[in-house]
């Protein structure tokens, strides 16, 4: 089927079900490009819960479509690929997060959104890589439990007097930016401003002209009057980057630096799930509040 037939059932379809599309930043472009929003996993989901959609399809990887139905338990949410996961969610569980806080009794854990809605509920509140700082700071204790990026975690550290004590979970596809290509990159283009997602390793971050999260990274760019940019990130990002800012240039800085979970949505599995109403995510009700509760009492703070 020819991409202007696929995305006019999409759309057609979406107004029959009273859907909303949703597509984060790392989505392929087409997908981004039917999107009714683009952006991070938690800025999307309350974005559509004050929508009045009633289908929510997630454009996205597992833990994100998982965010949506907490923030609007009673919609229904789709994700078109289920085997769409995140491997650095995958990397701590609910009982591992148990086993982890006993180790460590009595102290605060601090979940980074990229866990799934389990990890959430055993949680003591939620964070995201733009406000992760802050949240760390606004608790009570001199030293929390961070899960599960241990690389967002000591980039925290680094900007804390607290103790931070990080799960040991990372983002393999930040990791593949390694520093020998940025430094590769930046002497190709002297004058490119280096701007890095803090689930880079440190030694990557300390290159980096200004560290931020993904919609950080599109403020920080649209605000900017540098001309050239390495972005640090998966390079999904790019194709927004481009768009917002047609009289800029982006350079990727490592061939590696993709998700092959984010590209596992297609514009056909997007039809195919608006046409069956397939594959909805559905979470018990205790999790759903208990999970809420940490991600509420971030938007708090």
């Amino acid at each position: 089927m020819q991409m202007s037939n696929l995305v006019e059932k999409i759309q057609s379809l979406k107004h029959q079900r009273r859907a909303v599309i949703l597509a984060h930043n790392y989505q392929l472009a087409e997908v981004q490009d039917i999107a009714d929003f683009t952006g991070d996993s938690l800025e999307l989901s309350r974005t559509a819960a004050k929508t009045d959609a009633e289908v929510i399809v997630f454009c996205g990887v597992h833990f994100m479509a998982e965010t949506a139905k907490i923030l609007s338990p009673k919609k229904t949410v789709l994700i078109p690929d289920p085997k769409a996961g995140c491997p650095m969610a995958d990397m701590i569980n609910a009982q591992e997060l148990r086993e982890f806080k006993a180790l460590h009794p009595g102290l605060p854990v601090v979940a980074y959104v990229n866990t799934s809605a389990e990890v959430k509920a055993e949680s003591t509140i939620c964070c995201t890589s733009a406000n992760a700082v802050r949240i760390v700071e606004s608790i009570d204790s001199d030293t929390v439990l961070f899960v599960p990026d241990k690389s967002l975690g000591a980039y925290v550290a680094s900007k804390t007097n607290k103790r931070v004590i990080s799960y040991c979970g990372y983002c393999p596809t930040h990791h593949r930016i390694l520093a020998q290509d940025v430094l590769r990159v930046k002497k190709e283009h002297p004058g490119a401003v280096v701007v890095a997602h803090p689930e880079c390793t440190m030694d990557v971050l300390k290159l980096a002209d200004a560290i931020e999260s993904t919609s950080g990274m599109l403020r920080y760019v649209a605000a900017s009057n540098a001309r050239e940019f390495i972005m640090c990130t998966e390079r999904g990002l790019l194709h927004r980057l481009q768009k917002d800012n047609p009289d800029k240039v982006f350079y990727n800085p490592s061939p590696l630096n993709i998700c092959p979970n984010m590209k596992k949505i297609t514009l056909e599995k997007v039809l195919w799930s608006l046409e069956d109403m397939c594959f909805e995510i559905t979470l018990p009700d205790e999790v759903i509040a208990r999970a809420k509760a940490a991600i509420e009492g971030m938007i708090a703070v």
